[in-house]
């Protein structure tokens, strides 16, 4: 019998491995195994305050502590290698992340290459010249407002030690830079209801120019780049970006790309495109 990987899944900034739910039911009928890791801080270690829920408190929520304060980059990556050796022992491992996920793998993959067979980036950050943070500075994302998303935002993030974002809210405006920004191809139910499984606050931690990809380990490991066409929160010119430093990191060993139609988070709203898409990989 074919000795099949395990797809072990990261997910991005807010989110958690409920995210992958879809895809993974998707890769089961396909006949793969896979597992979602919730990062630290992530899941059921999210912190949910009482004046997170109705009729919220914003006042009281700008200063509840976080669990997911003092959270790093390394924490992240630790976790995930925690669950590739555990996976190794079943055969090869196809590690794939998602947005922010991609810098925690990429710190995974200088660390630890040898456990990863396959690292797959699905419209996430690859940092390869620069931080992640600053590749916001640059032209390819001038599109990209941060400031839309500022009138959600909670707290002070030195004083708390985390973000903290209201995705409960019921402001029109607000809803609309999300959807905007994360989902303009799904419905209002399908946009509200990934909405409702994000959790408020994030870690700070998106790590330094030490975790960027480095040649001699992460640029060993054969990858995939699947671009979202029509995401806009990191929009395509960032994603080919980010494939083009990788190359010329290593150009012996380019990635692999493929391309999904959609936003941000569709592929996972309507995950059987990119079930196919990573079963297609399992071979390689």
């Amino acid at each position: 019998m074919q000795n099949l990987p395990t797809f072990v899944l990261v997910h991005g900034a807010f989110a958690n491995s409920f995210s992958f739910a879809p895809l993974q039911a998707e890769l089961a009928l396909l006949g793969h195994r896979s597992v979602a890791v919730d990062l630290p801080g992530h899941g059921f270690e999210a912190t949910f305050p009482a004046a997170y829920q109705a009729p919220q408190d914003l006042a009281a929520l700008a200063a509840e502590p976080g669990s997911i304060k003092g959270v790093t980059l390394a924490d992240n990556a630790a976790r995930v290698i925690e669950v590739l050796e555990r996976a190794k022992r079943n055969g090869p491992t196809v590690l794939v992340a998602h947005s922010r996920g991609g810098a925690t793998a990429t710190a995974v993959a200088n660390a630890r290459p040898e456990l990863i067979d396959r690292i797959v980036y699905v419209s996430a950050w690859c940092p390869v010249g620069l931080n992640v943070g600053d590749y916001y500075a640059e032209p390819e994302m001038a599109d990209v407002d941060p400031a839309a998303f500022v009138a959600t935002l909670v707290g002070n993030p030195a004083e708390l030690g985390l973000l903290r974002t209201n995705f409960r809210t019921a402001d029109p405006t607000a809803l609309a830079a999300f959807k905007q920004a994360f989902a303009a191809d799904l419905t209002d139910d399908e946009f509200r209801t990934f909405l409702n499984t994000f959790q408020p606050d994030e870690n700070l931690d998106a790590g330094t120019s030490a975790d960027r990809a480095q040649a001699t380990t992460w640029g060993r490991i054969p990858r995939t780049y699947v671009r979202l066409a029509a995401d806009a929160s990191l929009p395509l010119a960032v994603q080919d970006r980010m494939i083009r430093e990788g190359d010329a990191l290593t150009p012996d060993n380019p990635f692999d790309i493929r391309t999904l139609e959609g936003s941000h988070l569709r592929w996972l709203v309507h995950p059987k495109p990119a079930a196919e898409v990573l079963a297609s990989l399992a071979g390689s």
